[in-house]
């Protein structure tokens, strides 16, 4: 059995290596229509919500958040004090799969109540981006083991991969949103000194 420090040395190689790799994929122009829509959306004082489930859920409040220190009126799914969505309201829903049921559902409701739906996936061809109004493409983890047991990979020569399930997607979703935060201070002319008169004070 490899030692604690080779199982991460290799790990976080690779979780570095495939998160980096997803977030230079990132099609520009996705990016733009994304960012478009966010500014609008708060230029028109409507709502943003964000919806995802487990570890993508983690991720959707993480980018809640710092939407709210931009002064957006945002809300995140599943909350008890979150109002509904209706015309003009924009929701972001997170799935690597394009397959969570939750996040598919919450996409078709809101999409008939008239809000604007944003797919952040890793799967363009999936149900949630076919009801989206646009989608957001953020690569995940594009190879499966033949071999599931860790010893037995390295014994046969298969090294990866070694971040199970969706950690690629959630971690490279993570640094992506961060960016778009970035992208939305500069066109919003939001400065950190902005962001911090919004941050919580009771702590």
């Amino acid at each position: 059995m490899p030692s604690a420090k080779e199982i991460y040395e290799a790990a976080s190689r690779e979780i570095l290596r495939d998160a980096g790799e997803s977030i230079t994929k990132i099609d520009h122009e996705q990016l733009q229509r994304m960012v478009d829509l966010l500014i609008m959306t708060k230029a028109k004082s409507k709502r943003v919500l964000l919806v995802g489930a487990g570890r993508s859920g983690l991720v959707a409040r993480a980018f809640a958040l710092r939407l709210m220190h931009l002064g957006f009126n945002v809300y995140v799914h599943g909350e008890t004090i979150t109002p509904s969505v209706g015309k003009g309201d924009l929701v972001i829903a997170i799935s690597g799969s394009g397959t969570t049921k939750l996040v598919v559902t919450a996409a078709e409701i809101a999409k008939g109540l008239g809000s604007k739906v944003l797919a952040v996936t890793s799967r363009p061809e999936s149900p949630l981006a076919k009801i989206a109004d646009q989608t957001m493409v953020v690569i995940g983890r594009t190879k499966e083991p033949l071999e599931k047991d860790y010893l037995s990979r390295q014994i046969i020569g298969e090294h990866e991969p070694l971040a199970p399930l969706g950690t690629i997607f959630e971690v490279a979703c993570g640094i992506f949103l961060d960016c778009v935060i970035v992208i939305l201070m500069a066109m919003l002319e939001e400065t950190e000194s902005d962001i911090r008169k919004r941050h919580v004070t009771i702590e």
